[in-house]
C-alpha cells in the first residue's frame, strides 16, 4: 500500500526519510537553530495549518521540520504564521 499517492512511498519509505531528516536538524549549528522552544511554537503554528500535509508543506513543498529549525527561515504562506 502507497502512503503518498504523488511519490509512491510506502509509510516505511517516508519513515525512514523522517529518521535522516531529524539526523540533519540535530547537525545544523547551534548559531543557524531556532531555540527548542521557537522550534516547538513553530511546529504547533504549522499544524494547525491547512496546507500541512504529513509532515511536509503544501505551499511550498518543503519538510516543515527542516524548514521550522532553521533561524533564517519563514513560514511560506501568504499570511506568514511565524
Amino acid at each position: 500500500m502507497k502512503f503518498c499517492r504523488r511519490c509512491q512511498w510506502t509509510k516505511e519509505m517516508f519513515d525512514k526519510e523522517l529518521l535522516k531528516l531529524e539526523e540533519y536538524i540535530e547537525r545544523i549549528p547551534e548559531e543557524e537553530r531556532v531555540s527548542d522552544e521557537e522550534y516547538e511554537r513553530r511546529l504547533m503554528l504549522c499544524d494547525t495549518c491547512s496546507f500541512m500535509r504529513g509532515g511536509m508543506c503544501g505551499r511550498c513543498g518543503c519538510y516543515v521540520a527542516l524548514r521550522a529549525a532553521k533561524r533564517q527561515q519563514y513560514c511560506p504562506d501568504v499570511h506568514k504564521k511565524w
